[in-house]
């Protein structure tokens, strides 16, 4: 078991990233050429939605902090609105994410769509989840309305989705193409 200081002094010791969670840190799966590339394009789209807006757009370089259950970790993609929260434990660690995106690998879906959803739906600023598939031209993207609950769309080739707390419509083909 180790402390959130302990983790953080690792993490600043190697280039692998690492999730922390309840006094574990675990290495993150590698990436494949395929999944850096989707993870650039969806960059790419959000940067240019919130150009000119009082948002930034993140690489997986951002260490996202869950205040709820204390999970540390990178997603390949989010966005921040407004001024960034950084974690009292980790300045380099921001705590109010309004989008975050995982690009799913065989080793990471089933994660990625559960549990770490569960931790990622306590974030309180958090508006959209996209889960980007790599094995097929698929983006579901789970969002929170005003009152809180949770809906769920899913669009494939030829298909867009809107990114309402962004005022975005992400077509599929262009993250694929």
């Amino acid at each position: 078991m180790y402390s959130y200081p302990e983790y953080r002094r690792f993490e600043e010791a190697t280039d692998a990233r690492h999730e922390f969670l309840d006094g574990d840190i675990l290495a993150m799966a590698g990436d494949t050429p395929e999944h850096a590339a989707l993870a650039a394009a969806v960059i790419s789209a959000l940067s240019a939605c919130v150009s000119g807006k009082p948002c930034s757009a993140f690489s997986s370089d951002l260490r996202v902090r869950v205040k709820a259950t204390g999970l540390a970790t990178y997603p390949d993609a989010s966005v921040v609105c407004g001024e960034v929260q950084r974690d009292p434990e980790d300045e380099n660690a921001v705590t109010n994410p309004l989008v975050l995106v995982e690009v799913l690998s065989d080793s990471t879906a089933a994660y990625d769509a559960g549990d770490k959803f569960e931790h990622y739906r306590l974030i309180p600023e958090l508006r959209a989840y996209l889960l980007v598939s790599q094995d097929e031209r698929r983006i579901e993207l789970r969002s929170r309305d005003d009152e809180g609950t949770w809906h769920v769309r899913t669009a494939g080739r030829g298909e867009s989705l809107g990114l309402d707390a962004i005022g975005m419509t992400l077509s599929v083909d262009a993250i694929y193409d």
